[in-house]
């Protein structure tokens, strides 16, 4: 019988099915793969690029959820070329839900990239998760996306590697999860310029790996 729903932390999901935690740009050929690519901005890029980073460091503090979402993330999407095609859709606030190894494991997603029919997801392959200021996220962030990509193990049954990336405020990390080992990046600072380059360069990898590799 399935247990509970509850929320779990990261040190328990490890436990219970078993996972292998690396942590760093190159401990995992995926992560450094991903995370080592490079890229240029246009002319009209550059100046949107501008726009986001004028001013951030002292304005992203007193950022609410949503205030962090339009000011910083959506422009940041546009900019990593992450839009929806005919493959492949952007959802937001979606549930999902399984039960993997005798455990119940529910978790809404604040955005996902997935194959869908209209509103319903149904093969995922990208999560980013909280949009929350760093000082007062609630609950496990990485518990949360932990959970998303068990569940979507579950459901795709596909073996193909899942990718995510969580935000916290300025920090941005990314995540890489294949079968039981996941690799979570370096921190990236969005006030810095330079760091966030790498994050626009970061998503523009993703896209192609999405429509490379993991799209059937």
């Amino acid at each position: 019988m399935a247990k509970k729903t509850k929320s779990y932390t990261e040190a328990q999901l490890i436990e219970m099915f078993d996972l292998e935690r690396l942590k760093g740009n190159d401990e995992h050929a995926l992560m450094k793969e991903w995370t080592g690519t490079q890229t240029q901005l246009l002319d009209w890029e550059k100046s949107l690029f501008d726009d986001i980073t004028k001013d951030l460091a002292k304005k992203i503090d007193g950022w609410n959820e949503e205030m962090l979402k339009m000011n910083l993330v959506s422009p940041i999407l546009i900019l990593g070329k992450i839009k929806e095609t005919n493959q492949y859709k952007t959802y937001y606030e979606s549930l999902l839900e399984a039960t993997v190894d005798g455990y119940f494991l529910k978790v809404r997603c604040d955005m996902m990239i997935a194959k869908g029919i209209l509103e319903v997801p149904k093969v995922p392959y990208f999560y980013f998760q909280e949009y929350k200021k760093r000082k007062d996220p609630k609950g496990d962030v990485f518990a949360q996306l932990l959970e998303a990509f068990l569940i979507s193990q579950e459901k795709n049954k596909n073996g193909k590697p899942l990718y995510g990336c969580t935000i916290w405020g300025k920090d941005w990390e990314f995540f890489v999860m294949e079968n039981k080992t996941y690799c979570i990046s370096q921190a990236y600072d969005c006030t810095r310029k330079d760091d966030l380059v790498q994050i626009i360069a970061i998503l523009r990898k993703f896209k192609e790996i999405l429509e490379t590799r993991l799209v059937d």
